[in-house]
């Protein structure tokens, strides 16, 4: 599975101290299939939850966006 993060995905990530790799851990635990998901998980490292939206084609992931939930929203694995 090859993962691309797009370049709106890396500013979120650098602005909201997500680290690559956790993202990557999340999507390698899960089995996308063709589409666009939204992926709901809570992290360790974060107060809130992390909200990854993914495109998927083929063999290709691109990671769309990623940034923390605010608080007081309903934790869900995946919508």
């Amino acid at each position: 599975m090859n993962i691309k993060f797009s370049r709106h995905a890396k500013r979120r990530a650098k602005i909201y101290g997500i680290a690559e790799s956790t993202v990557t851990e999340i999507l390698a635990s899960m089995d996308l299939h063709q589409g666009e998901h939204e992926i709901i998980k809570n992290v360790e490292e974060m107060a809130c939850p992390l909200k990854i939206v993914v495109s998927v084609e083929s063999d290709t992931v691109a990671i769309i966006t990623n940034y923390p939930l605010k608080k007081g929203r309903k934790n869900e694995s995946a919508l």
